[in-house]
């Protein structure tokens, strides 16, 4: 019987490659399927990369979306335990904050966004809760 795998949960996928040069620096060269982060810093999403927008008691608006993509494929480095959470959370966080700015959202809701992300984000950022792939249909 044929068979999928996949993993649920995200709204969003990119249509074009993005890439940006950021201060978060790892120790080791972090090339996945849809993420590279040099050690130089400089990031790069492909396309195809899917994440869940904003999150949180939000509005997915244009000023919110560069940043939540940033921010979600960061996380994921950190579930994946490619990207080092203690030394680099608090980083992702801010850069978050950073880029809603330059995008547009008042300094306010900015620093709203990187509360919340500080406060309850933890969990996002574990290795412990990576996304499990699921298999359909329900024989596999």
């Amino acid at each position: 019987m044929p068979c999928i795998a996949y993993n649920d949960g995200y709204k969003y996928q990119l249509k074009r490659e993005y890439s940006q040069q950021i201060d978060i620096k790892p120790n080791r060269h972090v090339d996945m399927d849809f993420i590279i982060l040099t050690m130089t810093g400089f990031l790069i999403i492909k396309k195809g990369y899917a994440w869940d927008g904003p999150s949180g008691p939000t509005i997915d608006t244009p000023n919110f979306m560069r940043g939540s993509l940033v921010h979600d494929a960061l996380y994921q480095l950190m579930r994946e335990g490619k990207l080092d959470k203690d030394r680099f959370r608090d980083a992702a966080d801010r850069l978050l904050q950073k880029i809603c700015i330059e995008d547009g959202m008042s300094q306010f809701r900015a620093l709203l966004v990187y509360q919340a992300v500080h406060n309850f984000g933890d969990p996002s950022a574990d290795p412990a809760n990576k996304r499990p792939e699921t298999w359909a249909p329900w024989q596999c």
